[in-house]
């Protein structure tokens, strides 16, 4: 009996390996498929006991193109690389200062990357002021589209507003006065019968040691924000006296400006060269 049933197996599996075969695309989608449940399963039970949860690839094969550094290509590569040449063009065409505007009154620059310092020395005194063009450009405000249709030209323009540190050194002195500066989005005056407001203003102020780079919470720093005016307006005729009024604000944000566009556009070229892989 138990071989009749066997023979009975046999036959039928030689009787459905005769019949024709489905197309093999499907089988291979049914395994991919199973396969993805599987990465997909294993993924979230190692969320499930606690450990960071793996990113999955995409199933769909993306095309590649072989270089000589052997990295990854991709067609959303070429796109990319293409995009960033338009880009960078568009950006030096728009580009106002080819090289960086000077600051009057005397002011010494150095460079380091993103990083300015002016330096200035008077009178036995040495004024030292530091900024950085990163995260210095406001936040455009979107505004809707179905009520402004503005042109290219009417869009407002790019205005770095860096803050801004200054360091007071008198010889002899233990410690530099230090100013921590700011150019606030509403420019408001600190007095009735002021022809002129200021455009950037102090946040605090504090004795730290002399080219120290680091802010010391050590040492008292005063914050101007419950301030007596008289007090904020004796410190900014000190800076002013100094040469750092708003003049030298002015001058300051178009520096920052051209330096942060011309660091914008490097980058630009460097992303493009990392996408080409060149």
């Amino acid at each position: 009996m138990l071989k009749s049933v066997s023979r009975v197996v046999q036959l039928a599996a030689r009787l459905s390996s005769s019949v024709p075969s489905a197309p093999a695309v499907r089988p291979a989608l049914r395994l991919s498929r199973a396969f993805t449940r599987s990465i997909w399963s294993l993924s979230h039970s190692g969320a499930a006991s606690g450990s960071r949860p793996r990113l999955l690839t995409a199933t769909r094969a993306l095309p590649t193109v072989s270089c000589g550094c052997g990295s990854l290509h991709t067609e959303g590569d070429k796109a990319f690389a293409e995009f960033l040449t338009d880009e960078i063009k568009e950006e030096q065409k728009i580009q106002k200062n080819k090289t960086l505007p000077k600051m009057s009154g005397g002011w010494e620059l150095e460079f380091n990357g993103t990083e300015a310092k002016l330096i200035r020395s008077l009178s036995g005194e040495k004024v030292t002021i530091t900024f950085n063009v990163n995260n210095s450009i406001p936040p455009q405000l979107e505004e809707d589209p179905e009520h402004t249709q503005k042109s290219q030209e009417d869009e407002p323009e790019i205005v770095s507003t860096p803050n801004f540190v200054v360091e007071v050194t008198k010889s002899g002195a233990k410690s530099s006065l230090v100013f921590d500066c700011h150019f606030p989005e509403d420019e408001t005056s600190h007095g009735e019968g002021e022809e002129e407001s200021d455009i950037f203003a102090i946040r605090e102020v504090s004795f730290q040691p002399e080219g120290d780079t680091e802010w010391k919470e050590t040492s008292y720093t005063l914050n101007t924000d419950s301030l007596d005016w008289a007090l904020y307006d004796h410190l900014m005729d000190f800076l002013a006296d100094r040469g750092v009024d708003n003049t030298f604000a002015d001058e300051l944000m178009e520096l920052s400006t051209a330096l942060e566009h011309q660091e914008y556009i490097k980058f630009l070229a460097d992303l493009s060269t990392f996408v080409k892989c060149k």
